[in-house]
């Protein structure tokens, strides 16, 4: 029972972070004067709706997305107020706030984090452990790790990121000493086997605490954001090439169903553990909803800001025909995607794997 009310949690978090993106482009739009005929969380059937002016609100049932439905946007509209009437550098505010409010809010929810964290961890070399294969390959104390498998390492966070994606039996570390750039190629680390059957690096070394304070708070804050947006390329890059399997892509449901893992795992340790893991969730949701989403596909705002570029270099629009029916298809085929995926969330809950 607590698992599922944990689920239904995630899901209406989920739908916050849904809202907070599509608010960027309709407090956009309002602001530019485009007039807006819905705004809408979750697709599908419509479960409620009010508003008898200009502008109706709706719940939908698929809690899978939301829309701001502006006059014109899809197609040529004469009415005062559509989407195409406004100046090309107006619409691509628009297009683009729904990425920075989502953005805006990972770094708030980060810095909720962040502030409640006792020290930081940096990117200095503090202390090995015994037979450390990273010491005995050259590094020392005092050595600034730059790069792990040629993945830039600015952070903590992306320390971290690049040693639990690394192969332990062929590491590659890029080191500053002194001024020089000093590069350590296939360290063979200790592991031991996961769950999974996968191999798990078991760290040889600590590094140095950065002290807490006002100036710390904001910079970690900045760069474990980054980082996470970095985390969120260098992932889709790896499904793309085939790095990371298809079964590895997880949709609301999954999202839903792992903020109600980490939620429960933390509720073993107490109820602001449990707060914080689903408030690091919901940041890397955010930002992951914010990046995605300036892609630049069909259907997403990513694949609108193309046509509005294009448009800004032309000096005129592209036929509206040709890009409704671009935007259509990229509609459909996302649409496909996301039952797909969600399909194949919810075998990864019933059966504890997926379609992939």
């Amino acid at each position: 029972m607590q698992q599922f009310l944990l689920i239904v949690i995630a899901v209406l978090l989920f739908g916050f972070i849904v809202f907070f993106h599509e608010f960027g482009h309709f407090f956009m739009a309002k602001l530019s004067k485009i007039r807006v005929n819905e705004f809408s969380i979750g697709m599908g059937p419509k479960i409620f709706q009010f508003g008898k002016k200009e502008t109706k609100y709706t719940l939908r049932l698929l809690p899978i997305g939301g829309y701001c439905a502006m006059e014109g946007e899809d197609g040529e509209s004469q009415e005062e107020g559509s989407f195409g009437s406004r100046p090309v550098w107006q619409r691509i505010l628009v297009v683009v706030m729904g990425a920075v409010m989502n953005i805006v809010l990972g770094l708030i929810l980060m810095f909720i984090v962040v502030v409640q964290q006792p020290a930081f961890g940096s990117t200095t070399l503090a202390e090995f452990a015994e037979d450390s294969p990273t010491q005995a390959a050259g590094m020392q104390l005092g050595d600034q790790l730059v790069k792990i498998d040629g993945y830039n390492i600015n952070c903590y966070q992306d320390l971290s990121f690049a040693l639990a994606t690394a192969n332990p039996d062929a590491i590659d570390f890029e080191v500053e000493r002194e001024g020089k750039r000093l590069v350590f190629e296939n360290i063979k680390m200790n592991s031991e086997q996961g769950e999974d059957g996968k191999p798990i690096l078991r760290l040889d070394f600590k590094v140095a605490r950065i002290e807490k304070n006002f100036g710390s708070i904001i910079t970690k804050t900045f760069q474990d954001t980054v980082s996470t947006i970095r985390m969120v390329w260098f992932s889709l890059v790896g499904l793309l090439t085939g790095r990371f399997g298809f079964n590895e892509l997880a949709g609301p449901v999954g999202a839903a169903s792992a903020i109600g893992q980490v939620a429960s795992a933390g509720l073993e340790q107490g109820f602001l553990q449990a707060f914080n893991n689903i408030l690091y969730m919901m940041m890397v949701i955010s930002v992951n909803l914010g990046v995605v989403n300036l892609l630049p596909l069909p259907a997403l705002d990513g694949g609108r800001l193309i046509f509005l570029i294009i448009e800004g270099v032309r000096r005129k629009p592209i036929n509206p025909k040709y890009e409704g029916w671009i935007n259509a298809a990229g509609f459909v085929l996302l649409m496909a995607l996301m039952v797909i995926v969600t399909f194949s969330d919810i075998m990864r809950l019933v059966t504890g794997s997926g379609i992939g």
